[in-house]
């Protein structure tokens, strides 16, 4: 058994059982669904496919991160048992959670002084999260040090490839990524971008296609080009969704007709409650490890 706990945010959407197989702790962020606090708990307060179904109804969401008190209480736990702690935060492209972990870690150091505590900005989102939370738990499980951890992470962590594309742009207008006319036209002309996660950890639209059916074979092609060995890529490959399995399928057998060691090993989540407030409903994710991001 480690002396160590890797750990991450809810945001990295992987499920229940996995967290639990794999010894990866969560905190939690809270989402607001028409006007009423939840906890970001993996779809146990609230099922993914009725906070989709609620969205796309018109009600309106809201997300919170946690603050430094709560991480100090959810470190503390950990680190009074004399385990040490390596945690991974939302994206900092994305969210302010760094901030607050970052205050924490310096508090918990004081208090614990004896302990090792490292904070590391995961630049990364969903499913690419839960890619790097599932990779430090393979390399904890070989033995390696926290120390040794640490470093591995900082230096690979860019590696984890982020594609995704909306049906819907209403979601992506909200929050600022999209303009409203570009929304407008988009929605109007079907038109579905196929967008990434860049070197810093931003949502980065990166083209404009026109038709479901041609951006989930952009985006396969998108990870034959990118991926570590192209066609006989057979390390993880994780497809998140915003209750739109059918779309998430196809993208799975796009990718199976060009990486054919993938089949059967694909592995399909929802998008959480906090990410997906922000996604919308129908939108598919990819994630996979590949070439570093440098843009």
């Amino acid at each position: 058994m480690s002396d160590y706990v890797i750990s991450c945010c809810s945001t990295a959407d992987l499920t229940q059982e996995r967290y639990d197989e794999r010894d990866i702790h969560y905190l939690l962020f809270n989402f607001e669904l028409d006007g009423k606090q939840y906890k970001d708990d993996l779809g146990a307060s609230i099922p993914f496919k009725e906070f989709y179904k609620a969205m796309e109804e018109g009600q309106m969401t809201k997300t919170s991160q946690p603050n430094a008190t709560d991480y100090d209480e959810y470190f503390r736990g950990f680190l009074k048992e004399g385990k040490d702690v390596i945690h991974l935060v939302l994206s900092s492209g994305i969210s302010g959670a760094i901030n607050s972990a970052k205050i924490s870690e310096e508090n918990m150091r004081e208090e614990f002084p004896d302990r090792k505590i490292y904070i590391v900005d995961s630049l990364a989102a969903s499913g690419g999260f839960g890619l790097l939370m599932n990779k430090m738990a393979d390399l904890r499980d070989s033995g390696m040090g926290i120390d040794e951890l640490y470093n591995w992470v900082e230096e690979h962590k860019l590696e984890a490839n982020h594609w995704f594309f909306p049906t819907d742009l209403t979601y992506l207008v909200r929050g600022g990524r999209v303009s409203k006319a570009s929304g407008f036209f988009g929605n109007m002309l079907n038109i579905c971008p196929l967008l990434n996660v860049d070197y810093e950890g931003r949502l980065i639209p990166r083209a404009k296609i026109r038709t479901k059916k041609k951006v989930i074979q952009a985006t396969a092609d998108k990870m034959l080009e990118l991926a570590n060995n192209g066609a006989d890529y057979d390390e993880d490959c994780f497809i998140n969704h915003s209750d739109c399995i059918e779309d998430a399928n196809a993208l799975a057998d796009a990718i199976v007709e060009r990486m054919p060691k993938l089949k059967d090993k694909i592995v399909i989540n929802y998008i959480g409650t906090t990410i997906g407030s922000h996604t919308g409903p129908g939108t598919v994710a990819l994630f996979f490890w590949g070439k570093k991001r440098v843009d």
